[in-house]
């Protein structure tokens, strides 16, 4: 069992910089695959970043490649979103979830993971 919560969202302008954190419960942090999901209003949750158990493999979603960075701190059992050049389309509330070991073809599917978070909102203003 694991337990997310979430940190780090708020409002900033276009072009700005945020940081969100999740920090996980629990003594197997490390043997989870971590990932980041975001929801618009009115919009399906949708897959934005992936950082598999130690951090040697990662995947974004295009809209966010180049623009935004997934780490993790398996000793502080923390998982990291930093969010560059924002822009106003990705306001959302973003997720962040664990899975014990995802399949390549499932990545960016929300059904692919177990635990989930309850959310922290990232307003972009134009």
């Amino acid at each position: 069992q694991v337990q997310l919560v979430e940190s780090g969202g708020g409002l900033v302008q276009a072009g700005g910089s945020l940081r969100l954190s999740c920090a996980a419960s629990g003594r197997t942090f490390n043997s989870y695959d971590m990932a980041w999901f975001r929801q618009a209003p009115g919009k399906e949750r949708e897959f934005v970043a992936l950082i598999t158990t130690r951090g040697g493999f990662t995947s974004y979603a295009d809209s966010v490649k180049g623009r935004f960075t997934i780490t993790r701190d398996n000793a502080k059992n923390t998982v990291y979103l930093q969010m560059d050049s924002l822009k106003f389309e990705n306001t959302a509330i973003y997720y962040c979830t664990a899975t014990p070991s995802v399949y390549t073809t499932q990545v960016t599917k929300a059904r692919a993971y177990d635990y989930w978070g309850q959310g922290t909102q990232v307003t972009v203003s134009s």
